[in-house]
C-alpha cells in the first residue's frame, strides 16, 4: 500500500494540510501523537473514523517527505 491512497491534500480542508482522505485529521495530528508516546493501535481507538493502516501511511509519508529534504549546512 502507498501513502497516496490515504493521503491527500487540499486548500479547502485545514488550510492544505496533508490530512488523511475523508477526514479532517492531519498528519501533523497523528505524528504528534505518536511522539507523544501514544502507539499505532492507540490512535485509531481515540478517533475512529481513521484506521490503523492510515497511521501507518502517516509514517510513509513522512518518511517520503524527509527523504525528499534538502539539508541546509550551517556556515
Amino acid at each position: 500500500m502507498s501513502y497516496e491512497a490515504r493521503i491527500t491534500s487540499s486548500p479547502d480542508v485545514m488550510l492544505g494540510k496533508p490530512v488523511i482522505k475523508g477526514t479532517r485529521i492531519t498528519v501533523e495530528l497523528i505524528l504528534q501523537k505518536l511522539a507523544d508516546g501514544y502507539t499505532l493501535q492507540d490512535v485509531p481507538a481515540m478517533y475512529p473514523n481513521i484506521t490503523t493502516e492510515d497511521v501507518d501511511a502517516v509514517l510513509q509519508y513522512a518518511a517520503a517527505v524527509i527523504a525528499s529534504e534538502t539539508m541546509i549546512k550551517a556556515a
